[in-house]
């Protein structure tokens, strides 16, 4: 989503719908600059970075809901990456962010009556169909700007600070943006049961924006913080606003967490992970006071049936992914096999256990000394099991690469090896669906291929741009050959460790 001169191109019902600029009606930053950063590059470079050090659980069931705090991106962007990582690979039409007013009082829940949010990464379309159906059950939710005004006027934070990370890890997707005026328990309960009510059997996810207690010293932050974790993992929502309407616990989103529990439950939620905590006191070092962080995922045992997946949208994980033993076996595996072909021996390869190493899966291996190249080769598809790719492509990246000497034993301990597991290729319409740090790319024209992992990037502060012509020149081609109608331009996700 772009703007051009005096247009903006917004996607409606898979069609391209042009409006002027001045007729629509835009949230800007507000938080851009202070919470975030407001340079897209950097911006996308940390999330990504946040991403990266993250892990991936393995949940108990698919992700309908999450809850994640909305504090500047230096306190809290590691906890909110833990959640938000959860939903890598997935793909939601909508996504319902629901947050607490911080500046100003009133009644109920505004809904976003707007056309769109901005970010420094895009814009997102508002869903007018879902925003509407949602405020047409109870009088206390309903259409308005109240709470979300951005720009010049201070708008409210804990909404906008978790559009950058969805924008990041999902890319497409429209929103239903919540500000709730009031968190007293019949707002909670009518958001609650309104949302379950509309979003039975579609593609949407709902999240959450709350911190947790503030400025208490740390340990009377954590007593305080283990009495609202307690509650979230019971999803319990009734305990929860018991605890904090006694002052035993404090979150200042806990109407939009309470409001969550009560929606998901009724979607089939069967369960809450939480998947991370800290305080203030990790980047400031002062413990006298803090600021309480924490994030979770709400599954259900049961997936959503999803539409035919579409050009520019994440691309469905696979039934498992790489678990930490996965990913310390192949790590080994890629050593061992350098070290046999050094000393001119068999690597025996067993077959393993675990199916996701067993699947035919694409993979690069890079070897680094001292944070230099020293090698990186792979296959975009492959014909083998994971494992054997792994083994292949590490004996290839120290031995095979022609930009450099084959490795030698003196070289062997100081070896570092990254992995990068691709996800299958989808092809790209739009350039402006590429998402940098997530995405990986190759470009295919006039018999010339190249390809570039996401984390390059990254690594090198690229934009959208400088991404695309990049690869064009890694395919040996001109740097803007990919504007050409018949050039092929596919991204892909990689799992990196």
């Amino acid at each position: 989503m772009t703007i051009a001169g005096l247009f903006l191109t917004l996607p409606a019902d898979n069609k391209t719908k042009i409006i002027m600029q001045n007729s629509i009606d835009i949230r800007r930053p507000s938080a851009a600059g202070s919470f975030y950063p407001s340079n897209p590059v950097e911006l996308s470079k940390l999330i990504a970075r946040f991403y990266s050090e993250a892990q991936k659980e393995s949940l108990p069931g698919y992700p309908l809901a999450i809850i994640v705090p909305h504090a500047g991106y230096i306190y809290s962007g590691k906890t909110a990456a833990a959640a938000y990582k959860q939903i890598e690979g997935e793909s939601y039409e909508t996504v319902v962010v629901i947050a607490p007013s911080h500046t100003i009082f009133f009644p109920g829940a505004s809904v976003y009556d707007g056309d769109a949010y901005q970010t420094p990464i895009g814009m997102i379309e508002i869903d007018k169909d879902l925003s509407r159906a949602i405020t047409s059950i109870n009088p206390s939710i309903y259409l308005s700007n109240k709470g979300h005004t951005g720009g010049s006027v201070r708008g409210e934070h804990a909404l906008e600070v978790q559009l950058p990370f969805l924008q990041q890890v999902l890319g497409k997707f429209k929103l239903v943006a919540i500000v709730m005026g009031d968190q007293e328990e019949p707002t909670c309960h009518a958001l609650g049961e309104v949302l379950a009510s509309v979003l039975g059997g579609k593609e949407a996810l709902i999240v959450a924006s709350t911190d947790l207690s503030h400025f208490h010293p740390e340990k009377e932050a954590r007593q305080l913080d283990v009495n609202i974790q307690r509650a979230i993992e019971e999803y319990n929502s009734e305990k929860l606003l018991a605890w904090l309407s006694s002052g035993r616990g404090e979150a200042c989103g806990g109407g939009p967490v309470a409001a969550t529990l009560i929606a998901s439950k009724k979607l089939g939620g069967e369960q809450v992970v939480i998947t991370g905590y800290t305080t203030s006191a990790e980047t400031t070092g002062d413990f006298s006071e803090v600021v309480g962080y924490l994030s979770a995922v709400i599954v259900s045992g049961k997936q959503i049936q999803k539409r035919n997946a579409v050009v520019g949208a994440t691309v469905p994980k696979a039934d498992e992914g790489l678990t930490e033993d996965d990913k310390s076996y192949l790590k080994k595996l890629a050593i061992d096999s350098i070290r046999a072909k050094l000393e001119g021996k068999t690597v025996p390869l067993e077959t393993p256990s675990a199916k996701f190493l067993k699947e035919k899966r694409g993979a690069f291996v890079t070897l680094k000394i001292g944070g230099y190249l020293r090698g990186c080769i792979g296959l975009i598809r492959a014909m083998t099991p994971l494992y054997e790719v792994i083994s292949e492509m590490a004996c290839a990246a120290a031995f095979d690469d022609p930009r450099f000497e084959s490795l030698d034993k003196g070289e062997l301990e100081d070896i570092e090896i990254e992995i990068s597991v691709l996800s299958p290729l989808i092809r790209v319409e739009d350039p402006q669906e590429i998402i940098i740090g997530r995405d990986g790319l190759m470009i295919i024209f006039s018999g010339h291929s190249g390809l570039l992992l996401p984390q390059v990037a990254t690594e090198n502060g690229w934009d959208r741009i400088t991404f695309l012509e990049q690869t064009c020149l890694k395919a040996g081609l001109p740097k803007n050959s990919y504007k050409d109608k018949m050039a092929e331009i596919y991204c892909f996700t990689a799992e990196v460790f």
